[in-house]
């Protein structure tokens, strides 16, 4: 019998059966033979899954079935749904020194991936007293503040939020969102170059809008990494508070 063809995926017209009646879901079956796929490479890492439609054909169940078992491996931490492009088997972590010049793009370009950070919102704030300790301004000075998203070959790795003083860093938003970087966009403000003051590391549960900026399922853990940076002249210029997909980097701090 010809295999159908659906999404670039060969699909056989006879289901592969599941063992009803022997106390174990349907769903979870499914869930555990596409995790066998992806343990032993036949779903490679950063493959499209097929449809919920393909897959539901190919074990002869109904959408919502597939959908739970999609689900439980999202939860595992081994595949991604990214809105409006599919779902996607995860990537190996990525290795991100923390030391005293961190700087995202260098490390994702080192790592043989493509990055990118994008601008998602801008907005002039006044410091509260945690603000004003961290950039040495005073509680109520001006400060712009972003949030951003930062992608590796398309994958988000962290989003943040980003303060910095006003009015020094007038441009900074408009400079970001050309270059995608916060490196070049600092340097496009008068600061070619800059080093990390402080780090805090911390781990929780991901926000609901965080979780839907990095494709996580709610509840997902992600790494918060606090940081303050500084100017040669030893000024604070950057205060920034990173969530990490927990499942997609693996944090190396250095002296």
């Amino acid at each position: 019998m010809t295999p159908l063809k659906r999404d670039g995926w060969r699909v056989s017209e006879t289901v592969e059966a599941l063992s009803r009646g022997a106390g174990l879901a349907a769903w979870r079956q499914i869930a555990d033979a596409l995790e066998a796929e992806i343990a032993a490479g036949k779903l490679a890492q950063g493959t499209q899954l097929p449809t919920e439609a393909t897959l539901a054909t190919r074990f002869g169940v109904n959408r919502h079935t597939v959908r739970r078992a999609l689900a439980t491996l999202a939860e595992r931490g081994l595949i991604r749904a990214s809105q409006g492009r599919g779902t996607f088997v995860e990537t190996a972590p990525l290795a991100y020194p923390i030391g005293r010049r961190t700087r995202f793009s260098e490390i994702v370009t080192g790592a043989g991936r493509e990055p990118w950070g994008e601008l998602v919102a801008q907005t002039e704030v006044t410091a509260d007293a945690e603000g004003a300790a961290m950039l040495g301004v005073s509680e109520g000075a001006p400060l712009i503040e972003l949030v951003t998203v930062h992608r590796a070959d398309g994958v988000p790795l962290s989003t943040a939020r980003t303060w910095l003083p006003l009015p020094r860093f007038s441009g900074f938003a408009e400079a970001y969102a050309v270059s995608g970087s916060i490196t070049r966009a600092l340097s496009a403000c008068g600061v070619p170059d800059y080093t990390r003051l402080s780090t805090r590391i911390r781990a929780r549960p991901a926000h609901p809008a965080e979780a839907a900026r990095l494709d996580l399922t709610p509840g997902r853990v992600v790494i918060v990494v606090s940081s303050v940076n500084i100017d040669a002249a030893g000024i604070p210029i950057q205060a920034n508070r990173s969530a990490f997909a927990a499942d997609r980097v693996e944090l190396v701090v250095s002296p």
